[in-house]
């Protein structure tokens, strides 16, 4: 005969109700008290019955995590983090890709209403005002966005495009290309708002463009021909296929012309020259998401995260 939530409570001497808070509720649990009653639990083969505490609770424990490009690098490490962190608050996760296409983004999320207690939405395509329609729904949290009453886990894109510009201008650079993103990228437009106020710059602006090394080939001749000095690009792929068409025109960097990316994927630090790029805390904001969602439950808070300047290789001084 299996095993019940109360043998384990015999088992461990707890009442039965610390046994159902251990699984769904283990941050409210007594880290001594909670490692006592999973030890039982696992000794005597107990396994909460989560269909039926889903009746009693009205909760699925899942959630959604929707991500714009899970063949990005950048996106792996935020998925791995959230799924930890939910599955250290008994919840699954339940991943999709959109493949930065917004119809495609809202198929899903109206799939996922029905099945999750709330949905992570990682740079969305779509545009606010459908996303709070959706959000009358299902709790939401969206990573990169700015939506006004909705709970979000911002990297801080003005305080990194900053950071990279002024860079840039120490090294001589005062005409700087900005290769942006996908129409409707709240990345793009930070870092189009700092780059427009910061001054003595001669800016020329790229875009939009697709958010991958193809993008960065694709406006590689054009950025040659406008006689920017340095190129800061949207993220680290637009900067490598920004860097690869350079190379085939036989322009060096940097010694012809410095790029920065934004992200620090594993292959920018690969490339030669490595990248120089902004690190975007993508770990710590899959764990804040997930500690958002089940917190706020979908009211309120923002949380900002801080960015980094890494450089490296793929800046120089701007050649007179």
């Amino acid at each position: 005969m299996a095993a019940t939530i109360k043998d384990v409570a015999r088992a461990c001497g707890v009442h039965v109700s610390t046994v159902s808070r251990t699984f769904s509720a283990p941050h409210l649990v007594n880290p001594a008290t909670r490692s006592r009653v999973l030890a039982a639990a696992d000794d005597l083969g107990y396994r909460p019955n989560r269909a039926a505490r889903a009746l009693t609770t009205g909760r699925t424990y899942n959630m959604g995590l929707i991500v714009a490009d899970i063949a990005n690098p950048f996106f792996p490490p935020l998925i791995k983090a959230a799924q930890a962190q939910a599955r250290g608050r008994d919840y699954h996760v339940f991943v999709a890709d959109t493949d930065e296409d917004p119809r495609v983004e809202e198929e899903l999320i109206r799939t996922l209403t029905k099945q999750v207690d709330g949905v992570l939405l990682c740079s969305p395509r779509l545009s606010n005002r459908m996303i709070e329609r959706l959000a009358e729904d299902v709790p939401f949290v969206v990573v990169n966005r700015r939506i006004k009453g909705m709970p979000a886990v911002l990297m801080n894109v003005a305080q990194g495009a900053k950071l990279a510009l002024d860079h840039l201008a120490g090294l001589g650079h005062r005409k700087i290309a900005l290769v942006s993103g996908p129409i409707g990228s709240w990345t793009s437009n930070e870092m189009q708002g700092v780059a427009a106020e910061t001054p003595g710059l001669d800016l020329v602006f790229f875009g939009p463009n697709q958010p991958t090394e193809t993008g960065g080939l694709a406006v590689a001749a054009d950025v040659a021909a406008c006689g920017a000095t340095a190129v800061l690009a949207y993220n680290d792929l637009v900067a490598l296929g920004l860097i690869e068409g350079l190379a085939a025109m036989e322009i060096g960097v940097p010694d012809q012309i410095s790029v920065v990316g934004f992200d620090d994927i594993l292959p920018g630090r690969l490339n030669r020259p490595k990248l120089t790029t902004v690190a975007m805390p993508a770990v710590a904001a899959g764990r804040m998401a997930v500690d958002l969602l089940l917190q706020s439950g979908g009211e309120g808070a923002t949380v900002t995260l801080d960015t980094a300047l890494i450089v490296r290789e793929s800046t120089g001084r701007a050649q007179k």
